[in-house]
């Protein structure tokens, strides 16, 4: 991806911002206006009113072009406590914010103003992939909808249209209880767009008493995904069991799931209750529930439809309240058209289905599960946290991860231990992962091998792949590479003049100031 152009693609992935942001001249033509909001009513030919809440200039201009080419009417602000009185408020048809916002405010602090002040207003929150969690509560606390970084234009104009329709239909959005943090034990990291619609669904679903049915290749954290949905419903406070339904036989499963009464079978030497009966007020996981045999399946279905259970060897039936999310990696339907699988079971369980992506379909969470191992790994081998070298990032884009994020989270662990000198470099990695790169280096143009590049060029090299993995903003791409953006811009400037064979400070400053406008 280019360094430049990214921006016509895709809107920039904004950075956290303070106080000190720049911004552009409200007399631009290509700026929204950042005077006091007026609130005034629709014009004529105006598909609708949109305030938009975002500090960082280029990213707020290209938001801005995107909006107006639809026909929108946009007013921006920088700060949460800019947002205007009730009365004025009502008069827009969505408020659009960044969760980053100037003088260290917050996209959430706008949600919960505006929730408080207006509800007929539907708020979309833009998150980079830092702010997961924040963006999981978001949904809770009532916003309509979230964007993850970079933003597609096509996405948003879609995503703003939805919203303006059903605000003008005057349906609010749902208001539902505040959840419960998510306990540490059952932390989701990844940012990828197949990701923001898991955690959209676990917020949606996580308040009620709904079965679910997580769907995901092994290793993809559908137990996580589970315990989220536990952790934020109101059943927080109550046990969470979890059971691997592949690792027990039938009869012991049987057992494990309802009790058994004493003496009911050789070896039942005292009464036990089951994991039912633990999990009572809470949630049970059964985990692998595609490999249960036909005769759990009926005793399941029986307990999912009268919400009691028999222990094995007993006459009587006990109540149980408890709330069901099965996990599988095969295709229930498959099965249940193959007739391994009842049909009455699968309607039973996939009340709602939430599917975990495999780690290969959203490499761009990558560098986020890599810090969030290592931290982990560190902290657990009382270590500091190791710096990755650029080519590890690299190494691990280029492998398929057929174990997915468990594999990756195994492969940190190994890297944790092997690191020297507190960095993390491609011969830390597992084999598998360091041969696959090293055969697609050596094959490929630019490996270092290959070239022998000089440190100047390596340093441009690495300058083109921070920029490309920020999307093209310059400002969070100086931050990564620990300088400021104008020391960033003069290094393009002093590369511009070198090729033009101008080598004094003089044309190195006009070609600044060139770069700097083109910025605008």
């Amino acid at each position: 991806m280019g360094t430049e152009n990214t921006q016509k693609s895709a809107v920039s992935r904004g950075q956290p911002k303070g106080a000190g942001t720049n911004r552009l001249a409200p007399s631009e033509a290509n700026v929204v206006d950042t005077q006091a909001v007026k609130g005034a009513p629709v014009e004529p030919g105006i598909k609708g009113q949109i305030l938009l809440f975002e500090d960082d200039e280029t990213l707020a201009s290209l938001l801005a072009r995107v909006l107006r080419t639809e026909g929108y009417k946009v007013d921006l602000l920088e700060r949460a406590d800019q947002l205007p009185p009730a009365h004025r408020l009502g008069t827009y048809d969505l408020v659009l914010t960044d969760i980053h916002l100037a003088n260290n405010t917050s996209g959430h602090d706008v949600l919960a103003k505006v929730r408080a002040e207006n509800k007929t207003v539907p708020v979309i929150l833009m998150t980079a992939f830092a702010d997961v969690e924040g963006a999981m509560n978001a949904v809770s606390s009532g916003a309509y909808e979230y964007i993850p970084k970079p933003i597609e234009p096509m996405l948003l104009k879609q995503m703003v249209a939805e919203a303006v329709a059903r605000k003008r239909l005057a349906a609010s959005p749902e208001g539902q209880k505040e959840a419960s943090p998510i306990a540490d034990g059952a932390k989701i990291v990844g940012a990828a767009p197949s990701m923001i619609e898991v955690y959209k669904t676990v917020a949606q679903v996580a308040p009620t008493t709904s079965t679910v049915l997580i769907v995901g290749e092994s290793g993809t954290g559908k137990e996580l995904v589970a315990r989220a949905i536990h952790a934020k419903s109101p059943r927080a406070q109550k046990p969470f069991v979890a059971v691997n339904c592949a690792a027990l036989p039938e009869s012991i499963l049987e057992s494990e799931l309802f009790g058994h009464e004493k003496g009911s079978f050789t070896g039942a030497n005292a009464t036990k209750r089951g994991l039912f009966e633990e999990a009572n007020g809470g949630t049970l996981l059964l985990d692998e529930i595609g490999e249960i045999s036909a005769k759990m399946q009926v005793q399941l279905l029986r307990v999912l439809q009268e919400g009691e259970i028999r222990r094995v060897g007993a006459s009587d039936t006990i109540k149980v309240d408890v709330r069901v999310v099965a996990a599988t990696n095969r295709d229930l339907k498959t099965e249940a058209h193959a007739g391994r699988f009842r049909e009455d079971l699968l309607y039973r369980l996939q009340v709602v289905t939430v599917r975990v992506p495999p780690l290969r379909d959203r490499k761009g969470d990558i560098a986020l599960l890599v810090r969030h191992f290592l931290a982990r790994h560190a902290e657990r081998l009382g270590r500091p946290v190791p710096r990755v070298a650029p080519e590890v990032l690299e190494a691990l884009a280029s492998y398929d991860f057929p174990g997915n994020v468990r594999e990756l989270a195994h492969a940190m662990e190994r890297a944790t231990l092997l690191a020297r000198e507190g960095v993390v470099t491609p011969q830390d990695l597992p084999p598998e992962v360091a041969t696959n790169w090293q055969t697609r280096s050596s094959n490929g143009p630019g490996g270092l091998a290959e070239d022998w590049p000089t440190l100047a060029v390596l340093d441009r090299r690495y300058i083109d792949r921070v920029l490309s993995r920020t999307g093209g903003n310059k400002t969070r791409a100086a931050e990564v590479l620990g300088i400021d953006r104008r020391t960033l811009n003069r290094m393009f400037a002093r590369e511009r003049a070198a090729a033009a064979g101008k080598l004094n400070e003089a044309d190195v400053d006009k070609e600044l100031a060139k770069v700097e406008a083109e910025d605008r």
